[in-house]
């Protein structure tokens, strides 16, 4: 008898997806909105159900000495499964991408041309630790015409299963195949290996992550990759800033939830407000327990750690910032363009001029004028749930919502034309 290999599990789970996504093609929106509709309400109704495969999860984690900033993405509470179920019917409410006319026109040869949104058909999607990625990308999938195949890492099995569990029951129950919404089985790295090398049967990965599992992902795949990124994201304060405001947002978008992408970990302030701004943000950061690596400005402070080039470059997760004064704006920009991830970068300032001259110069998927990192997010922008936040610039930047999950097809309608 032929032993079966991980690998043979992840494709026969792909062929099922294929299938699945042939069908999800077809499927009206009121057929996805009534799956979605109740996959909202089975989350709420059976979170006991998912709480107690996190707990496990968690103790798990907590156990073996996981960062607390990792246990908290991972950590599921009655609050944030009903986040879960709430993401499901704002995408429920959405209007449906596909069959959309991007654009259209009838030629000079009398040929009907019209440019239509289509599902991009088996997204792939290889995560690490916060489970409440699981539904929201089996959402987003799914009003989109997509299956999907889930990836989550090891620390969240049992939270991944029952998630999936809960969803697929009431996908089913509505009429949509279960196989549109899979876990990819088996453990290890080779199940995810051999998820990187469908071609073919799945149509595009997407790795949401650390810097690690990202660069392995766009490395090691033959399948089409949207890369995802980490967030290195900086807040300059400029000399023109309301500095009340500045002090606002520079501590909601470092303490408000540390353990997110649109954190906020470098600050930049202007050398002609340093002297009235450092002594309003340096004890207040530490007031909250922020422990600031900073240059031989803020270094005059007590208990700032003088910063490296690393950490100016560092995604911290935790309650840490770099901080450095800036001699001008384009010396922030410079500093941006340098070490910044490309995810989200803002400037605070009453400068109309200065704030053209960041929003144009500075190369990232988000850049925020007056307002706090914490709003690059798909739910905040109105997308609903989020599959991740692209830093690339092919077809897809920033918070992935639906639009993002399509692609196109030309419609070309004739009356016998011939060429």
């Amino acid at each position: 008898m032929t032993q079966l290999t991980s690998s043979d599990g992840v494709l026969e789970v792909a062929r099922r997806a294929r299938t699945a996504a042939t069908e999800l093609a077809l499927a009206t929106r009121a057929a996805k909105d009534g799956a979605l509709i109740a996959m909202a309400r089975a989350l709420r109704e059976q979170s006991a159900e998912i709480l107690e495969a996190n707990t496990i999860d968690v103790e798990a984690a907590r156990a073996a000495q996981i960062p607390a900033g990792v246990v908290d993405r991972l950590r599921l509470d009655e609050d944030r499964v009903v986040a879960m179920a709430d993401g499901l019917l704002e995408v429920a409410a959405l209007a449906d991408p596909v069959g959309e006319v991007v654009r259209g026109s009838t030629l000079a040869n009398g040929l009907e041309l019209r440019q239509i949104r289509v599902p991009l058909g088996v997204v792939g999607i290889i995560y690490e630790a916060r489970p409440n990625v699981t539904a929201d990308a089996a959402g987003i999938c799914l009003k989109s015409g997509n299956a999907v195949l889930l990836r989550g890492s090891s620390s969240a099995r049992h939270s991944n299963t029952a998630i999936v569990s809960v969803l697929r029951r009431a996908a089913v129950a509505t009429g949509i195949s279960e196989d549109a919404v899979q876990l990819v089985p088996g453990d290890g790295y080779e199940p995810a290996k051999a998820l990187m090398r469908a071609r073919g049967l799945v149509d595009v990965l997407i790795p949401r992550g650390g810097a690690g599992l990202i660069r392995s992902v766009v490395e090691e795949s033959t399948v089409p990759v949207i890369e995802t990124g980490v967030g290195n994201c900086h807040l300059y304060v400029d000399a023109d800033a309301d500095l009340d405001q500045a002090l606002a947002v520079v501590l909601n978008s470092k303490t408000q939830r540390t353990s997110v992408c649109n954190a906020g970990e470098s600050l930049l302030v202007h050398e002609q407000v340093a002297g009235t701004f450092l002594p309003m943000v340096v004890p207040a950061l530490q007031a909250a327990g922020v422990t600031i690596h900073g240059d031989e400005v803020f270094a005059k402070y007590d208990a700032v750690v003088p910063a490296t080039a690393e950490d100016y470059a560092a995604e911290y997760l935790s309650l840490d910032i770099s901080a450095a004064v800036v001699p001008s704006l384009d010396s922030a920009i410079a500093h941006i363009r340098t070490y910044s991830s490309s995810h989200t970068d803002a400037i605070l300032t009453r400068s109309q001029e200065a704030a053209r001259r960041f929003t144009a110069a500075v190369d990232s998927a988000a850049v925020l004028v007056n307002a706090s990192t914490r709003f690059t997010d798909g739910a905040e922008f109105g997308f609903g749930a989020e599959i991740g936040i692209s830093t690339q610039k092919l077809h897809a930047r920033g918070p992935m919502g639906l639009l993002e999950m399509t692609s196109t097809k030309y419609l070309v309608t004739g009356d016998g034309h011939v060429r």
